[in-house]
């Protein structure tokens, strides 16, 4: 059974993201083995300055470095953009190689550069949305994706 890592900066606070990830961390569960890692936000400023983001960021990248395995997609907005099928066919090439698809979901500040190069970006949209709400989202991709591979009705 493939192994898809989600690495999350922040964590969910507000009960319904709880609960929204569970219900698709269940539905996952005959697919796949879903890790999802939640590593601590910097704490910046009310108004931080460009410099004190740009070291926040590099300072969650560091800690996120260390937690990659296998495949690794940083999610950015500078990323493809993917459709449901194309996410279908990222999920499908690691259930036919060993070790683990990681997928990154960085802070409301994003990602630094140096987690963005750590694999091919992935652009949900060119929206932007809260880091809480990418991640039920991606759950439901990941979720949708599988359905897609096994040919169910769920994605039409």
């Amino acid at each position: 059974m493939v192994t898809v890592r989600l690495l999350c900066v922040g964590k969910l606070k507000e009960s319904y993201w709880q609960k929204a990830v569970a219900e698709y961390e269940k539905r996952l569960s005959p697919f796949c083995q879903l890790q999802i890692k939640e590593l601590p936000e910097e704490r910046l400023p009310q108004e931080p300055s460009a410099a004190q983001v740009r070291a926040a960021l590099e300072r969650e990248g560091e800690s996120l470095s260390k937690q990659v395995q296998g495949a690794v997609y940083p999610l950015c907005i500078e990323g493809k953009e993917l459709d449901s099928q194309g996410l279908a066919g990222l999920l499908e090439k690691a259930m036919l190689s060993p070790g683990a698809l990681t997928f990154i979901l960085g802070s409301s500040y994003g990602l630094s550069e140096k987690v963005k190069s750590l694999g091919p970006g992935i652009s949900m949209s060119r929206l932007t949305f809260p880091h809480q709400l990418a991640r039920v989202m991606l759950c439901e991709q990941i979720y949708r994706g599988f359905q897609i591979l096994n040919h169910t009705k769920y994605h039409k």
